[in-house]
């Protein structure tokens, strides 16, 4: 994997982060919920979980997008309300990484959704743009009890990546 060259798409005021990840012909692209504090070359435990699942994996390279954009340590600290302008430059930015490529997507956010009611209309919004694209969606292993995608935090390192329902989901778990 080429950590050299690397993806990083963020608000100029260091507000939002839309992209993070290295560039490659094969990527695990992951959506969590909400971008931390990483960075290229200083990379927080999810980011580095990510890497170490897309190399174990066959992947040549990884890709860090989010349901929404806010950086924010703690998703409690994430917006009330979201706000249009950061959901449509999302949007924009997770278009432009689809390409209309039929890319490999790692659901990775558990319970995490459900720290704001806008996060899964959100979600559908993103599911458009990835179905467009032929996209397929996977998560680490079988889902949590309450039927969110396992967060790589708290999925073993040799968890198998399996398919996992988009439809299924949001009609069931959010």
């Amino acid at each position: 994997m080429n950590q050299q060259r690397w993806i990083y798409e963020r608000a100029a005021d260091g507000s939002a982060r839309y992209a993070l990840g290295t560039v490659g012909r094969n990527p695990l692209v992951c959506f969590g919920i909400n971008p931390s504090t990483a960075v290229p070359n200083a990379l927080d435990r999810t980011v580095s979980r990510v890497n170490n699942f897309a190399l174990d994996n066959g992947f040549d390279s990884w890709i860090m997008l989010n349901v929404y954009p806010q950086i924010a340590t703690d998703p409690r600290d994430l917006d009330r309300v979201y706000r249009p302008d950061l959901k449509d430059e999302n949007e924009r930015q997770i278009a432009k990484i689809m390409d209309g490529r039929p890319l490999t997507i790692l659901a990775a956010w558990g319970g995490l959704i459900t720290s704001r009611p806008y996060l899964p209309a959100l979600l559908e919004d993103i599911l458009q743009l990835t179905s467009a694209s032929g996209c397929s969606w996977i998560s680490l292993g079988d889902p949590i009890k309450s039927g969110h995608p396992r967060h790589p935090l708290y999925a073993r390192g040799d968890v198998p990546l399996q398919a996992f329902s988009m439809d299924n989901y949001l009609r069931e778990a959010c």
